[in-house]
Order: structure tokens, then C-alpha cells, then sequence
């Protein structure tokens, strides 16, 4: 178990667990929460051992957000340019999660609002607790409802109806709702909540090493791709890449004998 305090890192082999751990404040981002998230998924990029990651949280809600106390990221003068460097502190975490090669599986319990709803938005699948909600609450404040790639994301994840809808609003989106629009893979009790990703991790853990990391990296170039043509291109890189694997040769030969295959990410 390694800790920093706010953010907690629980190693299984391959999958790291990675837990907010402010619960008193609802695990709202402030500075070092913000810092130490961006260090974590940034840092994964190096690592590629852990192949799938479960974020989660401790305590009652998921993420409040931004934590708005005076003291969270320290003195701030309210200039353009102080809040422009702090919005970029803060948006280099979804850009990190976006990036690392591993999968990203939310649990998400209780609120989820603002930047703690982008952080499920950036997982690649979220499961969520009964009593889950989510919103863009920045509207609320008098901001706009698009901050912390909420306006990239929840278009591309449910539609622009949709999102249109939440975003322009402010919102909750409940459990229930967010199973109907295809954001949440699943929605269980909360007590079933912790184990909830085992099924698609250990599902995760049986494909190769190599083929995992790719299959998340073309996903990502694919969701903006120009044509057809550039994604079929990309994929017949891969693909090719990819059979000259000793892995793939592997997985064929596991699957004749039946029996689990034995990557060495090779």
C-alpha cells in the first residue's frame, strides 16, 4: 500500500486500486489531491506492469469537485491569469487518464459533481452505486456547464441531446439515468460496490499485455479519427503488430489446449 495521504495506491499483481482517500470533505480536489492524482496517472505511462487500474473512493461520495475553501490550492489572486495556471493544474489529470496505456474503471458512489463527474467521465468504464449522482455543477456557480473536458466527453459517451441537456442545466444525473444512456456499465447496492469491477478486470487480465494497451490507445485516436479509412488504417497497423507477438502465439495455442494463456508481453 502506498500513500500519500489524500490518494491512496493498493497493488494486486497487475491491478492497482486507486482511492480518494478525503473523506471528511467529500473528496474534493484541492491542491494536493490535484497533484497527486496527476502524478499517479502520469506516472503509469512508465509503468507498464499495472494493466488495469480501479478508481474509486473512501467514505460517502465519490468527488464533490473543487474544493472551493480559501486555503485548498493556497493564496490565489482572482486575475485571469492565476485562475488560467489553476485550470491547467487541474486539467492535466484527465488529460493523464486519457493517456496512460491502462484501463480505468470507475466506482463511483454517492455525488460526483464537477471535476470528481470528469474524472468518471474519463475512465473508460464507470459502474455506479444505487445512490450515485452526477452533474456539471459549474453552471451553478455562474460559470459555463463545460470545464474539465466535460464538453469533449459526455457528447461523445451519451450524445449531444444529452449532453446538451445536463450540461446546460447543471443537473443531476442519476444512477438509473445513467445506465439508460449507456454512461454507467452497471449499477449495484453499495455495499456490492467494491467488488464490482472484478468481472471486467479479470476479463481484462486474460487478453495480452500488449493488445490491451493498444485496443485503449485506438479507441482514443478513433473517437476523433476523420474517416473510416484512417481508423481501418490504424487498426491494420496494429493488427499487425500485433500477430507477430510471441502473446499471440500464445493465445492461439492456449486456446486449442484450453487452458488459460501465460503472456510475457512479448
Amino acid at each position: 500500500m502506498a500513500e500519500t495521504g489524500v490518494l491512496l495506491v493498493h497493488t494486486e499483481g497487475a491491478l492497482e486500486r486507486v482511492t480518494l482517500n478525503r473523506p471528511g470533505a467529500g473528496n474534493a480536489l484541492n491542491g494536493e489531491l490535484v497533484d497527486a492524482l496527476v502524478a499517479y496517472f502520469e506516472g503509469l505511462r512508465e509503468r507498464e506492469a499495472v494493466r488495469v487500474v480501479v478508481l474509486q473512493a473512501n467514505g460517502k461520495h465519490f468527488c464533490a469537485g473543487l474544493d472551493l475553501n480559501p486555503d485548498a490550492f493556497g493564496p490565489q489572486e482572482r486575475t485571469p491569469r492565476s485562475i488560467w495556471t489553476l485550470q491547467r493544474r487541474i486539467a492535466r489529470i484527465y488529460v493523464a487518464m486519457r493517456k496512460c496505456p491502462q484501463p480505468i474503471i470507475a466506482l463511483v458512489q454517492g455525488a460526483a459533481c464537477g471535476g470528481g463527474f470528469s474524472l468518471a467521465l474519463a475512465s473508460d468504464i464507470r459502474i455506479l452505486s444505487e445512490d450515485a449522482k452526477m452533474n456539471a455543477a459549474y453552471i451553478k456557480i455562474g460559470l459555463t456547464g463545460c470545464d474539465m473536458g466535460s464538453s469533449y466527453f459526455l457528447p461523445r459517451l451519451v450524445g449531444t441531446s444529452v449532453a446538451a441537456e445536463f450540461l446546460m442545466t447543471g443537473r443531476f444525473m442519476q444512477a438509473e439515468r445513467a445506465l439508460a444512456v449507456n454512461l454507467a456499465s452497471a449499477v449495484v447496492s453499495r455495499e456490492a460496490l467494491p467488488e464490482a469491477a472484478n468481472e471486467y478486470v479479470d476479463d481484462m487480465l486474460l487478453t495480452s499485455p500488449l493488445g490491451l494497451r493498444l485496443t485503449k490507445d485506438a479507441l482514443n485516436v478513433s473517437v476523433d479519427a476523420s474517416s473510416l479509412e484512417a481508423v481501418m488504417a490504424l487498426e491494420d497497423r496494429h493488427q499487425s503488430l500485433l500477430a507477430m507477438t510471441e502473446d499471440a502465439q500464445e493465445a492461439g495455442l492456449a486456446f486449442f489446449e484450453k487452458r488459460a494463456p501465460n503472456y510475457r508481453d512479448r
